[in-house]
C-alpha cells in the first residue's frame, strides 16, 4: 500500500462517533480523527485534531546528581557527627577555625542539593557554622562556591532553593568584600532568580502561619537581591538589572 502525501501512521488516528454521518439500520457510523502537531501539514486536514504543545518544563523540579559531600561523609572524611539531642543538630569534631576553608567550604556548599536526612542538616548547618567563623578565610574561596550554588538552584526544588537563598544571604554578610566578589558571577547565579522571582503564595485575606519558616521563594529571592545590591558595590544594581529586568533598586528609591 503506497504512502499518502501526509505520511499517516496508525497511531496518529483515533476513532470517534460521527456527528454528521447517517448510518443505516443496525450500523454504527464512525470517523477517524487525525492527531496533528500545531502548524504542520496534517493540521490543515479536515479531520485533524491539533494536540496541545508539550510543556517547556522551566519550573519542573530536577533530580540532583549524587553529591561529593555525601560520598565524603560516607567515607568518614568530614569532621562532623550527628548530635543526638531533640534537634538532631550538627556536632564538630574539631575547632572550625582550624579547618582548611579552601577544601571544606566548597564541599559543604555542594551538599546544599541534598534533601535526605542527615545530609541536608549537615550541609545546611555546616555552611552556616563555617560562615559564622570564617572571617577573612571566606573571600578567597568565592570562585569555588559558584558551581555548587548554581547546581543547587538549578534543581528547582523549593526546599533546596529556600535553603540556598538563606545561605547566600549569610554569605554576603559574612565578611567584607564578599558581596562585591559575587558580582562577576551574577550571570551564573541569577537566571533562576528571574524565573522564580514572582512565585509568591496568593492567599487572599488569609493568614500565612508559616512565615516564620521563611519558605516563600518569591520573598526570599527579593530579600537576597536587595542584599546583593547593598553589599555588591556601585556596579551591583546594573548587573542585577541585566539578569532580572523586573528588579527595582532598594537603594535609589
Amino acid at each position: 500500500m503506497s504512502k499518502t502525501r501526509t505520511d499517516l501512521k496508525a497511531e496518529d488516528l483515533t476513532v470517534s462517533p460521527a456527528k454528521d454521518a447517517v448510518a443505516g439500520p443496525g450500523e454504527m457510523s464512525i470517523k477517524l480523527d487525525l492527531k496533528a502537531e500545531p502548524f504542520s501539514i496534517k493540521s490543515t486536514l479536515k479531520n485533524a485534531v491539533v494536540v496541545a504543545p508539550l510543556s517547556a518544563g522551566a519550573f519542573k523540579e530536577r533530580s540532583p546528581k549524587p553529591t561529593t559531600f555525601r560520598k565524603c561523609y560516607q567515607r568518614g572524611e568530614l569532621p562532623i557527627a550527628l548530635k543526638h539531642d531533640y534537634k538532631g543538630s550538627l556536632s564538630w569534631k574539631v575547632e572550625i577555625e582550624t579547618l582548611d576553608y579552601q577544601h571544606y567550604l566548597p564541599l559543604f556548599f555542594d551538599g546544599l542539593c541534598e534533601t535526605c536526612h542527615p545530609y541536608e542538616i549537615f550541609a545546611r548547618q555546616g555552611c552556616h557554622d563555617m560562615l559564622d567563623r570564617g572571617d577573612t578565610k571566606i573571600l578567597p574561596v568565592i570562585p569555588q562556591l559558584i558551581i555548587p550554588i548554581r547546581n543547587a538552584l538549578n534543581t528547582r526544588n523549593n526546599q533546596v532553593m529556600c535553603t540556598t537563598m538563606k545561605v547566600l544571604q549569610h554569605l554576603v554578610t559574612s565578611a567584607d568584600k564578599v558581596g562585591e566578589a559575587l558580582v562577576p558571577y551574577f550571570r551564573q547565579i541569577l537566571p533562576v532568580f528571574n524565573l522564580f522571582k514572582h512565585k509568591n503564595k496568593n492567599l487572599g485575606d488569609r493568614v500565612e502561619y508559616g512565615q516564620r519558616k521563611r519558605e516563600n521563594i518569591g520573598e526570599l529571592i527579593q530579600e537576597t537581591l536587595q542584599l546583593f545590591e547593598r553589599y555588591g558595590g556601585p556596579t551591583a544594581f546594573i548587573n542585577i538589572k541585566y539578569m532580572v529586568p523586573t528588579y527595582e533598586s532598594c537603594m535609589k528609591n
